[in-house]
């Protein structure tokens, strides 16, 4: 059984540490989850106690880096859940097609896989030229690692067969490069998507997009910051735009549903009416 170094209290008080000393608000994440990575942290770095954790957070940068990236969640593949990006591939892509630009916002994008499998979608309708992906992360490791466009061969097979599960036709080889243990995406591919950091519990809007996708995010907030998120989300979106959520999230009790209705009742995605 793992012991339980850390306490209700401890989490408390490196919240607000973390708040006061470095500006990140983890305030409304759950405190299950959060205590959860904390113990699991204290243990791989073999501290002593919380005391000394929390003293490496306030005074030493580079760990409070590695506690960042150690703290969000980056788990993610290319065309994760097969009849979400077979819906955009037939019903939401081609109505994106009649903007003359199309923006996307991939927010909590972690290693860029879902940014890429929708700048694929965008080339296999032949809008890509038109259309350019932000994918934000809080993490900045990850986003390096997304930008480069650089993931492990051995992911390939995965990723081929969600590909085809997805309603891929084409050959998936043809969208990257395969050198020795890696495989990297096709610079056609990788300049239409651009990689940020952004924080969504703190952060403000920063364009106007026609689809979102905030998958698999909001499970690991509270209500009220997730409340905070959906606003964000809709000062964000354009009216008709569409917003995606993750298989276990929903918009049907958040603070912006009524303007909000689900395109399909299998699909996690919601398009905005504002009248």
């Amino acid at each position: 059984m793992e012991l339980q170094t850390v306490n209700d209290e401890d989490v408390e008080t490196l919240l607000i540490d973390l708040h006061k000393e470095h500006g990140y608000d983890f305030s409304d994440y759950s405190r299950a989850s959060m205590k959860r990575r904390l113990n699991r942290l204290v243990s791989i770095d073999k501290f002593p106690s919380f005391a000394e954790m929390r003293y490496r957070l306030v005074h030493d940068p580079f760990y409070l880096r590695r506690f960042i990236e150690e703290i969000t969640v980056n788990v993610t593949e290319m065309f994760r859940d097969a009849d979400f990006f077979k819906y955009l591939r037939s019903d939401i892509i081609p109505t994106l097609g009649t903007y003359p630009f199309i923006r996307v916002w991939i927010a909590g994008c972690a290693s860029g896989e879902e940014a890429y499998s929708i700048a694929i979608l965008l080339e296999e309708a032949n809008l890509l030229d038109k259309s350019l992906i932000y994918a934000t992360d809080l993490n900045p490791r990850v986003l390096e690692k997304a930008k480069s466009g650089i993931f492990p061969v051995k992911l390939i097979k995965q990723y081929s067969e969600n590909y085809l599960r997805g309603g891929g036709y084409q050959d998936f080889s043809s969208y990257y490069t395969a050198n020795y243990d890696v495989m990297i995406f096709k610079e056609r591919l990788r300049k239409k998507i651009v990689f940020s950091t952004h924080n969504l519990v703190s952060d403000s809007s920063f364009n106007s997009f026609q689809l979102i996708s905030c998958r698999n995010v909001l499970i690991y907030f509270n209500t009220h910051l997730q409340s905070r998120v959906f606003d964000l989300m809709d000062k964000s979106l354009e009216n008709l735009g569409y917003l995606a959520l993750g298989t276990k999230e929903t918009l049907r009790f958040a603070n912006i549903s009524d303007r909000y209705r689900q395109v399909d009742p299998k699909q996690k995605i919601w398009r905005k009416h504002d009248h």
